[in-house]
C-alpha cells in the first residue's frame, strides 16, 4: 500500500506541475492580449481557454495511461485510455477495475482528477468573470 501511495504521490505532483503550468501559460497570453481583442472576440478567446484547458485534462489522463501500461496492469492502450479517463472524470464504470496489489491507484487518479477538474473550474469562472468585468468597466 506504501508503494501505491508514493507512486501515486508522484503522478499526483507530475498532474498538478503540468496543469499549473498550462493555466499559467494560458494567463500569461491572456494578460498580453490587446483589450480590444478580448471584446470582439470573447466567444474565441472563452473557446480557446477551454480548450486548452481541456487538453491538459488530456495529457494528465494520457500519463496516468502511461503508467498502467508501463505496470502492464492494462494490457491495451484503448483500455488504459478508457480505465484512466473514467477514473480521472470519477465516472468508474467498473467494467475494468485493476488487480488488488494496483486497486488504490485508481481511487488516487479519481482524487487527482476531481481536484484538477475544481481547479479549472475556478480558473474558467475567472477568466469569464474578470472579462465581463472590463467589457463593462466594473471595479
Amino acid at each position: 500500500m506504501l508503494g501505491q501511495l508514493t507512486i501515486g504521490s508522484l503522478l499526483i505532483v507530475t498532474t498538478v506541475f503540468v496543469h499549473g503550468v498550462t493555466l499559467e501559460l494560458v494567463l500569461k497570453a491572456l494578460l498580453r492580449m490587446p483589450q480590444e481583442w478580448e471584446v470582439r472576440w470573447r466567444a474565441v478567446v472563452f473557446s480557446v481557454v477551454v480548450l486548452t484547458v481541456f487538453a491538459a485534462h488530456v495529457v494528465e489522463i494520457w500519463i496516468w495511461a502511461a503508467f498502467y501500461r508501463f505496470i502492464k496492469e492494462i494490457h491495451s492502450l484503448e483500455a488504459a485510455l478508457y480505465f484512466s479517463t473514467s477514473s480521472f472524470t470519477t465516472v468508474g464504470y467498473g467494467d475494468l477495475v485493476l488487480t488488488p496489489e494496483w486497486r488504490l491507484m485508481g481511487a488516487l487518479e479519481s482524487a487527482n482528477g476531481m481536484m484538477l477538474f475544481g481547479w479549472s473550474t475556478a480558473f474558467i469562472f475567472e477568466v469569464v468573470r474578470r472579462s465581463y468585468r472590463r467589457l463593462y468597466h466594473v471595479a
